[in-house]
């Protein structure tokens, strides 16, 4: 049984206290004027932001942490249209199949996905990768860009097989206001990112960069996408949907990843840089969890206003109030609710935070063939 008090995961520990001398003849891009004749970069020469070693030498590794997610992430590769949305199109073209409340849900929660995946797509190409300058972190940025890619392409797929609206899923962030709501929320920790004059180095810059990672890892990935993996997978439960169900599967998989990769780097980031890590910037961190929660609340409520059977806006209020604590937790934050259990105990195997922690000790058979996910 699923123990929630488990110890938090320490931060990485390969580490090192005393970040590198910066050389200011180096280019962070890795695209400058090669300086011939010049050292090699030592492992000690490496941080996670505004180093100047030379980024295109991946060797050696100094964060093999980053390396191992970059294998995991590859070893999980699989594409939308292997999984059979036959089952799928039937129950939805039945005129008795699903419940209105269940087709507003899973219509609602396509919209949002739609437009989230291509907005983290966008920061991780745009903002993170440009201001992240380690180079084993960069190739799984790489691969983590690719899976977005895929997830995107899974929307695509599920829309067209089931004959929706394109126009009106896709659309729907600008369209739905707890949806628009959520991702303007995102876009502020972005835009000045996405500026090509902005560049990390001071107290105010490093800062915000803190806090797209914090938005985008920690909140997107790791407490927003919850909610309707949690949605969908219930009704997977009850064998309705389950081509889509089994892609959410896949798609939970790599974003555990993510998830774990961006708390690593957030805390890597802390131990090199303590001095970004103030009491105030940790309220402002806080503050952000609270609030994302609450905007998640008004979507759960937007989503089902009158629930579905094991489901209810209340039930993913708390379930998200569950999370967000735990996410400080592995920031090292007090959390910013008061203590509650989990209200989904079912969803453990596939969602347990723990097992985002370990989540390859266990092997999914004829995972690349999109076959059902069969623990062993």
């Amino acid at each position: 049984m699923l123990d929630w008090n488990e110890t938090v995961e320490e931060i990485p520990s390969e580490l090192v206290l005393t970040p590198p001398p910066v050389r200011e003849d180096s280019d962070s891009t890795g695209l400058g004027e090669i300086a011939r004749g010049a050292a090699r970069v030592r492992v000690d020469d490496k941080a996670m932001i505004n180093c100047r070693a030379d980024v295109n030498q991946l060797l050696p590794l100094k964060y093999r942490w980053a390396w191992e997610k970059y294998l995991s992430g590859c070893s999980n590769h699989w594409m939308p249209t292997e999984i059979s949305m036959q089952a799928d199109i039937a129950l939805w073209k039945s005129s008795n199949g699903l419940t209105e409340d269940e087709r507003r849900s899973i219509k609602r929660n396509l919209g949002f996905f739609a437009a989230s995946e291509s907005l983290v797509a966008n920061n991780i190409v745009l903002a993170i990768y440009r201001h992240l300058t380690n180079p084993e972190c960069r190739q799984y940025l790489l691969r983590q860009a690719f899976e977005e890619a895929v997830h995107t392409h899974t929307f695509q797929y599920i829309v067209e097989s089931l004959g929706l609206d394109e126009g009106e899923l896709f659309n729907m962030y600008r369209e739905v206001p707890s949806i628009t709501d959520k991702a303007a929320w995102a876009l502020r920790y972005t835009q000045h990112l996405s500026d090509p004059s902005f560049a990390t180095g001071t107290l105010k810059a490093d800062q915000a960069f803190l806090r797209d990672l914090v938005a985008f890892y920690v909140v997107f990935e790791g407490m927003w996408f919850y909610t309707g993996f949690a949605q969908i997978l219930s009704l997977g439960r009850r064998n309705k949907m389950v081509g889509i169900a089994e892609q959410y599967q896949y798609i939970l998989r790599d974003e555990s990843i993510h998830l774990n990769f961006g708390i690593d780097v957030i805390n890597q980031i802390k131990f090199e840089n303590p001095h970004l890590w103030s009491e105030e910037f940790q309220h402002e961190v806080q503050d952000m969890l609270r609030s994302a929660a609450e905007l998640e609340a008004a979507y759960g409520r937007d989503t089902m206003p009158n629930g579905f059977l094991g489901l209810s806006a209340g039930l993913c209020e708390q379930y998200m109030h569950f999370i967000a604590n735990r996410r400080c937790a592995q920031l090292g934050l007090e959390p910013v609710f008061p203590s509650t259990d989990n209200p989904f105990p079912w969803m453990s195997e596939a969602m347990d935070l723990k097992k985002e922690k370990n989540f390859f000790e266990t092997r999914v058979i004829e995972y690349q063939n999109g076959g059902s996910l069969t623990w062993d």
